[in-house]
């Protein structure tokens, strides 16, 4: 129901089906803290419904990961276009993708699926030169940086973040934006299946991006 924050756990002992998406959504957010698995549902949901993916790790990074001056003015571009599915995150855009989405997709995971996460991530991206996103890899060194997601997620941050989405998300959902919250890997995959198939816009495989005519990075075509 729009303006509901939805439920997937459990409440009272009682298990609460997540929220299915609103028929037609064109413009669709994905919340969660680091390793989440933001970029991935972002991805297969474009794919499922037939919309440009934007990354904003590749929107905001250049490939030495520094924040690229365009950034705002890109997410700008991104949300003018009309479709769009992305992640949420990054402050200073955060609520203009709440202003405009139709639906937010929260994947509130358990800690313990973070921190196995993340750590598989960074092992792989770091051992084998698998890149982030585009051509921008990760380093030992990088992992040192208390800004990397290694530090968010092994550390008190992680908490704060969690609710600090809960309550922006919660707010949105007094504004009118439906907001439907999976928990856990098993809900977020048994309600992606449920997703009635659109389109194929974005390929939710594709392992890298490119930049359109507007310099925005999308996956797939």
């Amino acid at each position: 129901m729009p303006g509901q924050l939805a439920i997937s756990c459990h409440d009272a002992g009682v298990p609460v089906p997540p929220a299915r998406l609103p028929a037609g959504v064109q413009r669709v957010a994905v919340a969660g803290g680091n390793a989440a698995g933001k970029t991935t549902m972002a991805r297969a949901l474009a794919a499922r419904l037939g919309l440009p993916c934007a990354e904003m790790d590749a929107l905001r990074f250049d490939s030495d990961w520094v924040v690229r001056p365009e950034f705002e003015a890109d997410v700008d571009a991104l949300l003018a276009a009309g479709n769009w599915c992305t992640e949420l995150q990054y402050g200073e855009v955060t609520q203009r993708l709440l202003a405009t989405a139709d639906v937010v997709v929260w994947l509130d995971c358990p800690w313990s699926l973070a921190a196995v996460r993340v750590v598989r991530r960074t092992a792989r991206r770091v051992l084998t030169g698998t890149p982030a996103f585009g051509t921008a890899t990760e380093t030992f060194r990088g992992c040192l940086d208390r800004k990397h997601a290694l530090w968010m997620v092994w550390s008190p941050r992680w908490w704060r973040v969690r609710a600090a989405v809960r309550e922006e998300l919660a707010g949105a959902a007094a504004r009118g934006v439906p907001v439907v919250r999976l928990r856990g890997a098993r809900s977020a995959d048994r309600w992606l299946a449920d997703v009635p198939a659109r389109g194929t816009a974005c390929a939710a495989s594709s392992p890298g991006s490119t930049r359109c005519g507007t310099g925005m990075a999308v996956t797939g075509s």
